[in-house]
């Protein structure tokens, strides 16, 4: 179909219900027509690192879930979980959800939800995916909310969402739901528990999401088809994504089918992903991070899902159901890292075994692994199977992402943000395309350029593709503040090379401006800081503005890691001053090797937590991060 753009043009505002059965299979038509022209680029392409070319064509999440079961079998299993009082993993098909969600969405339908906003909130489980689909699926706009809310937050996000619906996966969150429903005058009219064995009050609009499901199955038996005719436009909103900044100001990114349809067809271009594999998912569901790259990635992949039961069970749940691919924060693979180096210190085997991966990178490169016994032995905690660790949400520290891969485990850099769908760069997973110190390599179809370049050539980074949002729900101000003509400025500051790999150095709200006009970048200097063993975490800020002279510079609040620290001064680990030393000695060390203006002038130790987002991002604005306590 040549004219494809033209028909899509055509109908883009229509009403989808009004169409007559001609046009509608026209649009659809030229839907498909615009992914095959994605698929046909991918296979043609010339680009190297464009390594994987079996996508198929999805012009929305519709059809994503209900194609899925015929591609890869009706009994092929889709997500893993352990449900309540069990120690074992319960497999459910993708036959089995599918015929859940159409049985959701016929009785969500049912409840004069054609067009609504829903939230869905909880932990990760199969239940949460199902509602997602169920409403992606043809009945509304899904509205991913996060759990770690305060509920007068959670009441203004309602507000802000115009939400008619909550799903809520556990029953704190039905609660809270109830009250906001009950105390405030808003649009929430249902609220919808998954653990809910009956109905509690269908007059007022509280459900039971296991009856729903129940009444929706026997409608379609029935022969009610709201659900399964229900149309879909790719280029409709279908989620709004609240961001949760370092700022605390929240916006709701509006992301379509297209959106997300094209960001998981373009990135498994660079990392091979079979329906044979195994997503374990340990991030919070809600961020697009783990919603797109894991929940939908898997999805129209054919692979499956396991959700694990929290951080805490990490490796046991690993171990249960032997994972191969793990997406998370550079947090918890600095945590793995750190927890595998102190096994082995204790063991008298650190300088051993890490000489040894040091010769297996050169080894490997002509197929001889010689650390592989050591490897498999350290990598049997994941559960064995690991093929793939993916970080992402921030800078990693290359050790640790060279020390995986001194395993023979590809651990990968990738970059994107809400409103990229999330995904604009990925490091692809052969070792030689693969570049430790940059976020990934720009995705094919996706545009990106440097505005407002510093002397180093660093500058705001701004990117435009498929996959950047529709813009921010009900805030023309905000969309306008960061787009234009259809580029989205990141509010990130680095570069792109020769080749295409985009590199992060800050962002731009949190450059600090020296005395002599030079541009610092907290994280650049938060990196190197990090990866002494006695820090734990830091958050590098400044001052300026003082009127004491003697207080004016760079900032470093940082939590010591206690165990190291214990290690490194025995019976004086509990004196301040000892501690103060030794990290003190650690900031000389880099002060060193930096020009006056960059270095750190003061240092603020604190034992408490930092305050964070749900992402696990230090909040840089909140006062008491940069106190000591």
């Amino acid at each position: 179909m040549d004219n494809y753009k033209e028909i899509l043009d055509k109908y883009a505002s229509a009403d989808l219900d009004a169409m007559t059965e001609e046009e509608y299979r026209e649009l659809k038509e030229a839907e498909m027509a615009d992914m095959k022209y994605y698929v046909d680029a991918i296979t043609t392409s010339k680009v190297p690192e464009v390594m994987y070319r079996i996508g198929r064509p999805i012009t929305d999440l519709k059809m994503m879930m209900e194609s899925g079961a015929d591609e890869y079998g009706y009994d092929k299993v889709l997500y893993h979980q352990i449900m309540p009082g069990d120690d074992h993993y319960t497999e459910f098909s993708y036959g089995q959800v599918r015929r859940d969600v159409r049985s959701l969405g016929t009785a969500l339908m049912g409840l004069g939800l054609k067009g609504a906003h829903i939230g869905v909130i909880g932990a990760n489980c199969y239940e949460w995916a199902e509602s997602y689909f169920a409403i992606t699926g043809g009945v509304g706009v899904v509205i991913p909310l996060d759990k770690e809310l305060s509920p007068e937050e959670l009441a203004n996000l309602v507000d802000m969402g115009d939400i008619k619906a909550v799903i809520c996966c556990q029953d704190k969150y039905y609660e809270i739901f109830k009250k906001i429903k009950s105390d405030r005058h808003n649009g929430l009219n249902i609220v919808i528990g998954v653990n809910k064995e009956s109905h509690e009050d269908r007059r007022h609009g509280l459900y039971s999401w296991n009856l729903l499901r129940e009444e929706g199955l026997r409608a379609i038996e029935s022969g009610d088809r709201s659900y399964l005719d229900a149309r879909v436009r790719a280029s409709d909103m279908v989620s709004i994504v609240f961001t949760s900044g370092t700022t605390g100001v929240s916006k709701g990114v509006m992301l379509s089918h297209r959106n997300l349809c094209c960001d998981v067809l373009i990135a498994q271009t660079y990392l091979e992903v079979v329906p044979s594999d195994v997503f374990f998912s340990v991030l919070p569901i809600h961020h697009t991070y783990e919603c797109t790259c894991t929940m939908i990635e898997g999805l129209f992949m054919g692979a499956s899902m396991a959700f694990c039961r929290g951080l805490k069970y990490i490796t046991k749940d690993m171990q249960m159901v032997h994972p191969t691919f793990l997406l998370a924060v550079p947090l918890i693979y600095e945590k793995f890292y750190n927890t595998i180096q102190r096994t082995l210190k204790k063991q008298g085997q650190d300088k051993l075994v890490n000489a040894l991966f040091a010769v297996n990178n050169v080894t490997s490169k002509v197929g001889v692994h010689v650390a592989k016994p050591i490897a498999n032995k350290i990598m049997a905690q994941f559960g064995g199977n690991i093929d793939m660790f993916i970080a992402g949400g921030a800078r990693v520290d290359p050790k640790v992402l060279a020390f995986f891969r001194s395993m023979g485990v590809p651990c990968l850099q990738g970059y994107g943000l809400t409103e990229t769908s999330p995904m604009v760069a990925l490091n692809p997973d052969q070792w030689k395309y693969m570049r430790n110190d940059s976020a990934g390599k720009l995705f094919q179809f996706t545009e990106c350029k440097i505005i407002d370049k510093d002397e180093d050539g660093n500058g705001e980074i701004c990117f435009r593709g498929p996959q950047v949002m529709m813009g921010y729900y009900n805030n023309p101000e905000a969309t306008a503040a960061c787009m234009e003509d259809g580029w989205f400025h990141t509010g990130d500051i680095g570069y792109l090379d020769d080749d295409n790999y985009v590199y992060i150095t800050g962002r731009k709200k949190n450059v600090i401006i020296a005395a002599n006009g030079k541009n610092v970048f907290p994280e650049e200097l938060e990196e190197k800081i990090g990866r002494s063993p006695y820090v734990d975490e830091c958050m590098v800020w400044a001052d300026e503005d003082s009127e004491d002279r003697q207080q004016r510079g760079i900032y470093v609040t940082l939590r010591p890691d206690m165990e190291n620290v214990r290690e490194a001064l025995g019976d004086r680990a509990g004196d301040e001053g000892a501690v103060r030393a030794l990290v003190s000695s650690e900031i000389d060390k880099l002060n060193a090797h930096w020009p006056d203006w960059k270095r750190v002038k003061h240092i603020v130790i604190k034992k408490s937590e930092f305050n964070k987002t749900t992402g696990m991002k230090i909040r840089r604005f909140v006062e008491e991060n940069k106190l000591a306590d």
